[in-house]
Parts: C-alpha cells; structure tokens; sequence
C-alpha cells in the first residue's frame, strides 16, 4: 500500500508549504506525499498575492478535495474548513419593521391637520 492510499476526499490534513507559484502553494507531507493549494482555494475573497496569506516553512491544517493516486499529488483547500462560507452563511429573514415603530404613517395622519393649518 503507498502512502497517497492513506488519503481520502473530505479529509483534514497537516502540512508544510514548501514552495509558492502565481497560481498556488506547494504542500509537502512527512510521507513524500505532496500536495498543491490552488490560489483559488486559499480564500473566499480576492487573493492578489498568495504571499499574504503563506509562506514557505508554515504548517497548515488544509481540507483533501481531490487526490491524483498516479502523481501521488493532492489537492488541498484552506477555505473549505472555513465556517463562513456563503453555504453555512446563516440566513436571516426579514420581518418588516416592529409594530411600535412609527413610521411614515405618523405623516400621513398628520397631512391634513397641517394643510389646514397652512391655509
């Protein structure tokens, strides 16, 4: 059995960033396994620089999201361990405004008291 067998989709895994490109950070594994965190997976936001987010020698907890058994390579996501991802944003509803709240209907019923009080 080769080391890459251990891993499975969905599973979360410590590593190392041992190299960074333009488009993504390279991940490397005490078992030779290696892995690569595409730019696009770093953040649910904009990412200009990746160096802003890693740097070479940091350990990470990342989320497998996909496994190439013949490169003996994985693809790593740091923001599918994030809980504020828009599918686990919680969704609020809105209610309208409270019953106590005066609103434009105070002016309303006011309009004809001061229409006449202008004439």
């Amino acid at each position: 059995m080769s080391q890459i067998d251990e891993y499975k989709v969905g599973m979360t895994v410590y590593g190392k960033i041992s190299g960074i490109k333009p488009y993504g950070a390279f991940v490397a594994f005490d078992n030779g396994v290696s892995g690569l965190i595409h730019i696009s997976e770093l953040s649910n936001g904009f990412v200009r620089n990746i160096s802003h987010f890693v740097q070479v020698g940091d350990y990470f907890m990342l989320k497998v999201i996909d496994i190439d058994r013949e490169h003996r390579q994985l693809r790593l996501s740091f923001k599918a361990l994030e809980q504020n991802t828009r599918k686990h944003t919680r969704r609020v509803r809105f209610e309208g405004m409270p019953e106590s709240v005066k609103g434009f209907g105070s002016l309303s019923d006011s309009l004809d008291k001061w229409v006449k009080d202008k004439s």
